[in-house]
């Protein structure tokens, strides 16, 4: 629940997430709890908890709340699971992640984004975040399996090499599709041996991109 005595925005900002179909308490309260402002630009702090996607430096984004809350819930985290998130950017998905799993690790390919990220979430006392500088579409081996995998940039399909880091009953949401154009957000559930997959809403992110960025 919003807090009765916190600024109007945020409680309006909570409001809106619950009329769009965000139910889950969890979320909501970590939603609540996470300042968004502390992870958007200097001009667009009185934008902070409006339901749009803001501007961030390296030409990449912080998403519309409604994206990352709906994102999140899709997740059903649970406080042992091991998170991997492929595009940090902010570090707000990251910072509310936090609150949900017990450990989570974000993957940025722009050292300046990186480097900034891991500073708030410092900061903000998100102790079980590690932000790694790295390319999230080719990872070392080493990093082991995950029970949850969140993509947060668009990508033309899954590649195998993200599904095969999908434990028993794992959940990985990415959002499929052209890198300049409205994307499907899917979710892929580990069953078994298999997989199993399910659109679920139009979204639109920035392209994933190979490589450890050359600059910033």
């Amino acid at each position: 629940m919003p807090a009765k005595n916190g600024p109007p925005e945020k409680m309006l900002f909570q409001l809106a997430l619950r009329r769009r179909g965000i139910s889950d308490q969890a979320v909501l309260r970590a939603m609540e709890e996470v300042p968004r402002e502390a992870f958007v630009a200097n001009a667009d702090r009185a934008d902070a908890y409006r339901d749009s996607a803001l501007g961030i430096a390296c030409g990449q984004t912080i998403s519309q709340p409604f994206v990352v809350a709906y994102m999140t819930e899709q997740l059903h985290l649970q406080k042992s699971h091991r998170v991997l998130e492929i595009g940090t950017g902010s570090g707000y998905q990251a910072a509310i992640l936090s609150h949900l799993a017990g450990q989570v690790l974000t993957v940025e390919r722009f050292r300046t984004l990186a480097d900034a990220a891991r500073s708030r979430l410092e900061t903000l006392g998100c102790d079980n975040v590690e932000v790694m500088l790295g390319d999230g579409l080719n990872l070392p081996a080493n990093l082991g399996e995950f029970d949850r995998i969140l993509v947060t940039a668009a990508m033309v399909q899954i590649p195998d090499s993200l599904t095969e880091r999908l434990g028993p009953d794992g959940i990985l949401i990415a959002p499929i599709g052209p890198h300049h154009g409205v994307q499907t957000l899917v979710r892929i559930t580990r069953k078994g041996s298999g997989l199993e997959r399910k659109e679920l809403v139009d979204v639109r992110f920035v392209p994933a991109l190979p490589g450890i960025a050359r600059e910033l």
